[in-house]
């Protein structure tokens, strides 16, 4: 029941994020679960209510989101992930958001090659308007030699689309 109320709740934040964008305290509360789940929903839902955000509350939070690259792979992986739909709603914080990605191995994260492959992922979706190209083509010609198969895959399909 909670994975289906959660797909419920992250398609009306795709839809339409203005719906939930009032309940943003509520999803930044879960950061502080113990439950990598209930970080995992938060992580998601947030990335999509920043195209409702005009009050810019995600720069209030934007250490705390990041911060989570230092947890759970699961919520990492996700963060990463949702790093490009939020450079997109959010232009003016996209080299932030690329010095975040870029760090990732800085992080206390104990699987940063696979959260990387997600890092790939969402520098494939803010590339083309991205500040620092060669900085992200430098990182992701690095994850042609990663220890993870699906990051040297991801990053493979990327140099391809982009080099």
């Amino acid at each position: 029941m909670r994975f289906n109320c959660f797909k419920v709740l992250h398609y009306i934040s795709e839809k339409n994020p203005h719906v939930l964008y009032p309940k943003w305290d509520f999803f930044v509360s879960l950061f502080e679960s113990d439950n990598a789940y209930h970080k995992l929903i938060a992580v998601r839902i947030l990335a999509n209510l920043t195209h409702a955000d005009k009050e810019n509350k995600f720069e209030d939070i934007f250490d705390r989101y990041y911060n989570l690259l230092n947890g759970s792979v699961i919520v990492a992986g996700h963060l990463a992930a949702c790093s490009g739909t939020i450079a997109n709603a959010k232009p003016e914080l996209r080299s932030k958001i690329t010095q975040r990605l870029l760090s990732i191995d800085k992080t206390m994260q104990k699987h940063k090659d696979l959260v990387k492959a997600y890092a790939i992922d969402a520098f494939n979706e803010y590339f083309r308007e991205a500040e620092n190209k060669s900085e992200i083509l430098q990182f992701v010609k690095e994850q042609l030699n990663s220890t993870s198969p699906k990051t040297r895959k991801k990053a493979k399909q990327f140099l391809r689309t982009w080099s």
